[in-house]
């Protein structure tokens, strides 16, 4: 029988209430069992009506000095019982452990180890999964790293938890009128003034799904929903975001209804030669019904919009585009071989906008407000770039986000249906990426002059993915908003050709990493090394890597 430790590293916290019995005894046993020792396990017993709990616990506090009970005199349910929880901890760091969860053999010393390794960490999350009734795990959630815009939509830290006990005690604890999302609440409130936010990518917890609980069934506690909202409109009201949250497509989720200054003004680019093509049976000029739903579906009004136009374009589009009544509308002449690049720099040098978007003319805009969800963000510090949700033809899924995978970054979800929600969600929630398409996002001037532009030296292919890269060197974030949608006609106006010489240009520009963190279980649906044929595989290339 261990000492017990006037100050440990970990206090566990951990709420009872009418547990059942062999759930207890098993969380219990998940902390006796950790390679790491210096803990404290904090019991607190909200009151249960069965006697039989209280027996449970104060049997384990008789073998082990470091396990604590605390007896409530009355239910106060799950915030008060936590916040006495947080008064009795003498930890460093405390942990939270849900009273029928387990905790994996290593999870406090991986814990210990990330905090060695980053000693200003203050609030530390592990990946997770689940367990049924026999014990078996299941639904593995290996989360991204710190998603800041992704934790306003879901609460995906969750378990494994863990803050340093000053900070907790600092924001105040856990805030009543929240029960059902208080984690939630916390950790957006921590996540605020923390100096490191670390996430160990390594499954610590599991959740024991029985009846009734929120592993298993996201609706079994609506009251929470509510007390999830408020907590993201309380973040968006003290960081002073200009939004409202709004409840998600699923139980759980949430979505970020933000407005755009209307005196920011809005330049879009669209490079064009004035191509047509056939869309659902019909023959379309692609740069006029761009601009035509720009102007129809973008929802802002302080806009300008810049056609960087090639001189075999028809007078009849450009006549066209004239006719279109947009209030301020450029056409701009380029004469060169064609460069993407180039032309989209054109465009930017032409326009006066606070906010850049970069759209291609095969882009139609199908939500509403369309330029407000992507373009908002942008007023956040931090947010250096925005991308848009893109549907090819048949309405599946073209563009949800660029990730790495074995030294490449790719398309991901790529073919899913429109409605599929995707792992855990991940189609439906704005979020942090590794990479946009060119296609379309939206930058501030600032940091689109901060960057250079697009690389000129990749006229056609992987220009938007240096174009990722040069945005996150520079410690800016990259959102994909799922609220913002427009198909995509993508290869309907030119050769889907990649070369070598392209790819290479990237590889030497930058270092790629094995695993993306913000999606590392997806995988993408399409690859150019799983594709037969040197030719299928150029067009799978295109499909990932080309300037769409």
């Amino acid at each position: 029988m261990s000492e017990p430790v006037q100050h440990p590293f970990f206090s566990i916290i951990t709420p009872v209430y009418n547990t059942p019995l062999d759930a207890l005894r098993g969380m219990i046993r998940s902390v006796l069992r950790q390679t790491f020792d210096d803990w404290e396990l904090i019991l607190v017993d909200d009151c249960s009506t069965d006697p039989k709990v209280r027996t449970v616990l104060h049997k384990a506090a008789s073998s082990e000095p470091r396990i604590i009970v605390i007896e409530r005199s009355e239910n106060g349910h799950i915030v008060a019982a936590s916040n006495d929880g947080v008064q009795a901890a003498r930890g460093e760091f405390i942990a939270l452990l849900d009273h029928d969860d387990v905790l994996t053999p290593r999870a406090l010393q991986l814990m210990h180890e990330a905090i060695e390794t980053e000693p200003e960490a203050d609030y530390l999350y592990s990946d997770e999964d689940k367990i049924d009734a026999n014990g078996r795990p299941y639904d593995a959630f290996r989360k991204p790293d710190w998603s800041p815009e992704r934790l306003r939509g879901q609460m995906y830290t969750s378990h494994l938890s863990v803050y340093r006990t000053s900070l907790v005690r600092e924001v105040g604890g856990f805030r009543d009128g929240y029960d059902g999302s208080q984690d939630h609440d916390l950790a957006l409130r921590v996540s605020e003034r923390a100096r490191r936010v670390v996430h160990i990518p390594r499954i610590l917890y599991r959740w024991r799904v029985v009846p009734g609980s929120a592993a298993g069934d996201a609706e079994a506690k609506p009251y929470a929903w509510d007390a999830g909202l408020r907590a993201v409109q309380d973040q968006l009201d003290r960081l002073g975001i200009d939004g409202t949250a709004e409840r998600g497509p699923l139980p759980g989720t949430y979505r970020v209804a933000r407005r755009l200054d209307p005196e920011v003004r809005v330049s879009v680019v669209i490079p064009t030669r004035g191509g047509e093509g056939l869309v659902w049976g019909e023959r379309r000029t692609f740069v006029v019904d761009a601009v035509r739903s720009v102007l129809e579906k973008g929802g802002h009004r302080n806009l300008e919009i810049v056609v960087v136009h090639d001189d075999v374009t028809p007078w009849e589009v450009l006549d066209e585009l004239l006719g279109l009544g947009a209030p301020d509308l450029q056409l701009v002449r380029y004469s060169k071989p064609f460069n993407f690049s180039e032309k989209c720099n054109l465009g930017v040098v032409s326009s006066y906008g606070d906010i850049v978007v970069l759209l291609n003319d095969d882009v139609e805009i199908v939500s509403d407000n369309f330029l407000v969800e992507l373009c908002a963000p942008l007023s956040e510090e931090g947010v250096g770039m925005t991308g848009a949700r893109l549907l090819f033809a048949d309405t599946t899924v073209q563009h949800a986000g660029l990730t790495f995978d074995r030294k490449d970054l790719l398309h991901v979800f790529a073919g899913r249906l429109r409605d599929d929600p995707g792992p855990f969600g991940a189609l439906l929630l704005n979020r942090e990426v590794s990479g946009l398409t060119g296609a379309c996002v939206a930058l501030r001037r600032s940091v689109y002059d901060e960057i250079g532009g697009l690389c000129e030296l990749l006229p056609v292919n992987f220009n938007d993915v240096d174009l990722s890269l040069k945005v996150r060197h520079q410690g800016y974030r990259l959102l994909w908003m799922a609220t913002a949608e427009a198909f995509h006609f993508e290869s309907q106006t030119r050769s889907p050709v990649v070369h070598n010489w392209e790819r290479d240009v990237v590889l030497q520009r930058w270092v790629m990493p094995e695993q993306d963190p913000y999606l590392p279980y997806a995988q993408p649906a399409v690859t150019a090394s799983t594709v037969v044929g040197r030719r299928k595989a150029k067009r799978a290339r295109k499909r990932i890597f080309g300037r769409g």
